[in-house]
Parts: structure tokens; C-alpha cells; sequence
């Protein structure tokens, strides 16, 4: 509900500051909609997508706990997805229209997932690398100001833990298999490492959307501060199973406790965000196509619905 004087919206800011969560029926600046909607379909539309690159292997998976693991873990992608996308919709936009925002170009996903998935390597490394800055980022959104949105990453965490650990035992028994498995875990790691740091999102001060998030506690932590406590987690992990890490520059700052890497390849981030990735146009055609053949799916169970009522 938009606000209509400055008096109200001194009261929502007032609630903010104290740490209220804000429901749908509460008024609200227009612009705080227009935010969430933007970030929450993005955050849906990355779960949905991120289900490709991984789905590919469920028939190549070494073994059946693999398979299942894996079966078990894409599953809870799309069901990430359903909660973000429900949650949005208490904002006013539909969900077909998410989806057309998707298709179209107009919303976009986490640039993460126009890569492509090689080897079984690979899905070690979305599970620990990909899923493991996921975590970090929405640990911090679990306090975030809209309730819907806060209410659905207490599930989305506890899951997207298990998939972390998923990841991390799959490079980890790489790690201590033959030298060709250890090269295979060694060349996921130098392909997943960076695009991984650019989960977070530009530096702080490149990032256009930030001024209002924290004013309005959308966002609790800055690009770099959620990014630096990925790095200080991860980097120890790796080492302890044997990876390098793809940084020559990287090291550890006695001082600070933090470790310092080189620079990031905004480049690349930017190319990749534009549609120009390895794998956009094949994730976006195979999200139209299996939407579109899936269309009777939700025609039947809109009449099924329909005739219940």
C-alpha cells in the first residue's frame, strides 16, 4: 500500500528503526515495493534457473546416493523458488508476470548461473563455492525488514546448509582420490572460484540499489562485508583438502585476522549480467520451453481449482 503524506512515512521509517517487520497490509513507500520486487523475483528466478546446470548430471551421477543427494537438492531449488515467488506476489505482482520479466530480459538472475557444468567436479563445486556464498547472503537476509521475505529464508538457510555440506564432501572425496579426480576438483575450482566472489555483487560503492536497502533494512551487510566472510570461511576449506586457491595475490593479513585477494574481473560480472555469459541464451530458451510445454500442468489445476470451489 503506498504512503500518502510525510507524516506516514516518517511512521513506516519509525517502525523500521525499531526493528518491526513490515506485513502486506501495511502502507509502505512505493519505492520499498519496487525494491523488494526487484530483489525477491531476482532471488526467485536464480533458484529456478539454478536448477540447470545441475540437472544435467542427475543421469551421470558415480552412484546412487549421489544421484539421490542430487535429486534431493534441485528439488529444494525449485521449492526455494515457489516460497520467493509466493512471497513476492503478497506485493502485488503476479507470478506470470515474474516470469514474463524473467523471459523477456526485463529481470535478471544471479550471473553464477551462466556457467556451464563440465565434469562432476563441477557440481561439487556449486554445491560448496555457489551454494556456500548463497548461505552467507542470506543468513543476513533472514533480518530483513519485510516479513514474508524474512519468514521464507529461515527455510531456504537450513536447507541450502545441506547443500553446502553436499558440495564440500563431494570435492573433499575428489580431493582424496586419484590424481586425475584431484585435477578434475583442482579445475572446478579455478573455474567456480571467482565467478563465486561475484555472487555478492559489485563494491559497495558501484552499487546503485544500496542507499535505500539499508535504510530500510532490506539489506543488513554490504556487498564486501558479506563477500569477506565467504572468503575467510572458504579459503581455510580449501586448503585443508588439499586445493589451491586461484589467486596469486591472495594472503592472509595477520593484522586484520582477513585474507586479501586480487582484484575481481568486473568485466566479466558485467558481461556475463547483460546476457553475453557462456550460457544465458541456452538457460533462458530452456526455461521458455519447458514452460510453455507445462502450460496444460497449470490450465488442469486452475480448472481442478476452479471446479472445487
Amino acid at each position: 500500500m503506498s504512503l500518502t503524506s510525510n507524516a506516514t512515512l516518517e511512521t513506516f521509517q519509525e517502525r523500521i528503526d525499531q526493528g518491526e517487520y513490515i506485513e502486506p497490509k501495511d502502507v509502505f513507500p512505493d519505492e520499498y515495493r519496487k525494491h523488494l520486487i526487484r530483489q525477491m523475483s531476482q532471488h526467485a528466478h536464480s533458484e529456478v534457473i539454478g536448477m540447470q546446470p545441475e540437472g544435467n548430471w542427475i543421469t551421470r551421477a558415480p552412484s546412487l546416493r549421489a544421484k539421490q543427494i542430487l535429486l534431493a537438492k534441485i528439488q529444494d531449488e525449485g521449492g526455494h523458488g515457489l516460497y520467493l515467488y509466493s512471497a513476492a506476489e503478497t506485493l502485488g505482482i503476479s507470478r506470470s508476470e515474474m516470469i514474463n520479466q524473467l523471459q523477456t530480459g526485463k529481470a535478471k538472475y544471479s550471473s553464477i548461473f551462466n556457467y556451464p557444468t563440465l565434469n562432476w567436479a563441477d557440481i561439487g563445486a556449486i554445491g560448496w563455492l555457489v551454494d556456500g556464498a548463497a548461505i552467507v547472503n542470506q543468513v543476513s537476509l533472514q533480518r530483513t525488514s519485510y516479513g514474508p521475505y524474512s519468514r521464507a529464508m529461515v527455510r531456504i538457510c537450513k536447507e541450502e546448509s545441506f547443500h553446502q555440506r553436499q558440495g564440500y564432501e563431494i570435492m573433499t572425496k575428489m580431493m582424496r582420490g586419484t590424481n586425475e579426480q584431484q585435477k578434475m576438483a583442482q579445475d572446478a575450482m579455478n573455474r567456480w572460484w571467482w565467478p563465486s566472489l561475484m555472487m555478492f555483487g559489485p563494491h559497495d560503492s558501484n552499487s546503485p540499489n544500496s542507499g535505500n536497502a539499508f535504510k530500510w533494512k532490506i539489506k543488513r551487510e554490504s556487498n564486501d562485508v558479506l563477500r569477506q566472510k565467504f572468503i575467510d570461511k572458504t579459503i581455510p576449506q580449501a586448503l585443508l583438502i588439499g586445493l589451491t586457491i586461484p589467486d596469486k595475490d591472495y594472503k592472509l593479513n595477520e593484522k586484520t585476522g582477513h585474507y586479501e585477494i586480487g582484484k575481481i574481473n568486473w568485466e566479466e560480472f558485467n558481461n556475463v549480467i547483460n546476457g553475453n555469459g557462456p550460457c544465458n541464451k541456452q538457460r533462458i530458451n530452456h526455461h521458455i520451453k519447458y514452460h510453455n510445454e507445462g502450460a496444460w500442468v497449470r490450465e488442469a489445476a486452475l480448472a481442478y481449482s476452479k471446479k472445487q470451489k
